[in-house]
């Protein structure tokens, strides 16, 4: 019997240097993302093998390279971004949910944090 289970990964939290203003570029903001990853576990799971799943360890460092290692303008990017090196980089992920949110964003209003979420299948 096949099923599709998640991981998650829910807000880890990188201090980086994405925006369109210079400013946030020079002086940096906190990102909070979630990251989904849809995959078969049958094995893993019958056999209790960390080789038969996906290592979420190894996904939260990819995470954080992809965040601290370039300056994006867009939030989109960024989440486009890690969500395509989950699929490079681990085979067992059929289908990725990445939620990039950033508090404090420079809009002329009252807003507590902006939001995007990226969906990318195989």
């Amino acid at each position: 019997m096949k099923s599709l289970d998640i991981i998650k990964l829910h807000n880890a939290v990188f201090y980086a240097y994405h925006g369109a203003l210079t400013d946030e570029k020079n002086l940096g903001g906190k990102f909070e993302i979630d990251v989904e990853l849809h995959c078969e576990l049958g094995n893993a799971k019958k056999n209790d093998s960390l080789s038969e799943t996906v290592n979420y360890e190894k996904v939260y460092s990819l995470m954080k390279k992809v965040v601290t290692e370039k300056k994006y303008n867009l939030i989109e990017a960024l989440a486009h971004s890690i969500s395509i090196g989950i699929l490079e980089n681990f085979e067992k992920v059929q289908k990725t949910i990445v939620r990039v949110r950033k508090p404090g964003a420079p809009v002329h209003g009252v807003v507590d944090t902006i939001e995007v979420q990226i969906e990318t299948e195989r």
